[in-house]
């Protein structure tokens, strides 16, 4: 058995009280200091997402199928999406881009299609689809939609394709790449 008494357990004891007796000059301050730590698990939001990034989808917030060949997904009729709105679109506007791609068997069966989109509750103008091939859907975006936070965008077709064979989903058109992006 050790003796409690002995000069080498003292040591830690002593450079305990030591440690508090410099630190108590610091407990007496009016204010205290709050430090305040990014969570460093918690992914960035983005003003672009690519489809296929895992990162991107906690982003993607309804509508949005699993990812294909490592490169896309597909969406349903309706899907959602939330960006971050680049530097000094508060004040100078942004662009909405979404890179698209409508393929043969969705005109093949339902010949047209029609993408609408609205931002933070503000419809953007319509575009249709004739052909099967890929696009870039692009609409322009006042300041007055673009506070700085992050802003929801929702986009439907007017149609989809429905579930068939095996297949339970109701697909809609291929998503590569969704963008808000400052106007040039």
């Amino acid at each position: 058995m050790r003796n409690p008494y002995h000069i080498g357990s003292r040591l830690p004891g002593a450079a305990l009280v030591m440690v508090l007796v410099l630190a108590a000059p610091g407990c007496r301050r009016k204010q205290p200091i709050h430090v305040q730590q990014p969570d460093e698990g918690a992914p960035a939001m983005a003003s672009i997402i690519h489809a296929a990034d895992p990162k991107s989808e906690p982003q993607l917030v309804s509508g949005f199928y699993g990812v294909e060949q490592n490169a896309w997904r597909w969406t349903a009729r309706q899907f959602s999406v939330v960006l971050q709105p680049p530097p000094f679109s508060a004040k100078q506007g942004a662009r909405l881009e979404f890179d698209l791609t409508v393929p043969q068997v969705s005109i093949d069966k339902l010949k047209t299609l029609s993408l609408s989109a609205s931002v933070s509750g503000s419809t953007l103008p319509p575009e249709t689809y004739t052909q099967a091939g890929s696009f870039t859907f692009k609409r322009d975006l006042p300041a007055g939609l673009l506070s700085g936070e992050p802003v929801r965008v929702d986009f439907e077709l007017d149609k989809a394709m429905p579930p068939a064979g095996g297949d339970l989903r109701e697909l809609g058109v291929v998503a590569l790449r969704i963008a808000l992006v400052p106007k040039q």
